[in-house]
């Protein structure tokens, strides 16, 4: 039972996210947040032009509140609106924008607006970005368009962790348009970054291994002298049993 109400929760939260979502396309929604209070629940809301968000004096926030209210038996929501900060690092804001200009544009400047929208998010300083724009561009065949700049982890940890991505899509005359888009935001820490340290730092690990080298290299210089003695002692068993048969001889004599 426990576990078919987290179930419901987890749904009924994903259903809030999906329905407002929709209801704010195209004014610069980014995700959607609830946050359980005892006064009831809050819902965070991100956006890049919060005053769309808002509307005349607050009527679309008025508006959201009671359809919430009605559609998923909300007691008190309480929704609350913050502003993105760096639009351009965001994937979904991202790949909104390419979908609203797509639809204004036309299918025939596709590639303007992919390298403009790729431009703008390495100026904002991105490690890399991938934009993947599939659909009937610009012939009536189906093909898949890639645009690609810097370093973009595929595989691993921070794959999933570290890498922002979103997908929408766009309705134009041909048909059905879809857009894919991939960020890895600046400041994430890569399992192969290498760190220089400053020289007071680094001085007490330096001297630690050069005791250990020096160690290493004199257990190296005895484990040689003793491979050296054995090898000498193989090459004087030879010489010792031939004086020995020569004096046996002489004795015999």
């Amino acid at each position: 039972m426990i576990e078919r109400k987290f179930v419901e929760e987890r749904l009924k939260e994903f259903q809030i996210q999906e329905y407002i979502s929709r209801n704010l396309k195209g004014i610069g929604h980014s995700r959607t947040k609830l946050v359980r209070t005892p006064l009831g629940e809050k819902i965070v809301i991100y956006a890049a032009r919060p005053g769309l968000v808002v509307g005349r004096q607050g009527q679309n926030i008025k508006n959201l509140t009671i359809a919430l209210k009605k559609k998923f038996n909300l007691e008190n929501p309480q929704i609350e609106i913050s502003e993105v900060e760096r639009i351009d690092l965001d994937a979904h804001i991202v790949a909104e924008r390419i979908a609203n200009a797509l639809e204004r544009f036309g299918s025939q400047k596709f590639k303007a607006i992919g390298h403009k929208a790729m431009t703008d998010v390495m100026n904002a300083g991105a490690l890399g970005v991938e934009i993947i724009i599939a659909g009937k561009l610009p012939s009536s065949r189906a093909k898949s368009w890639r645009f690609y700049h810097g370093y973009l982890k595929k595989s691993g940890e921070v794959s999933f962790t570290g890498v922002h991505r979103s997908h929408a899509s766009a309705q134009l005359k041909a048909g059905t348009v879809g857009i894919k888009v991939s960020i890895m935001p600046p400041g994430i820490s890569l399992p192969d970054t290498i760190t220089v340290k400053k020289a007071g730092e680094s001085a007490a690990p330096v001297q630690a291994s050069a005791g250990q080298a020096e160690a290493a290299e004199q257990k190296g210089k005895e484990q040689q002298e003793k491979k050296e003695g054995k090898k000498e002692e193989k090459k004087r068993k030879p010489r010792r049993k031939r004086k020995a048969e020569e004096a046996h001889e002489e004795k015999g004599g």
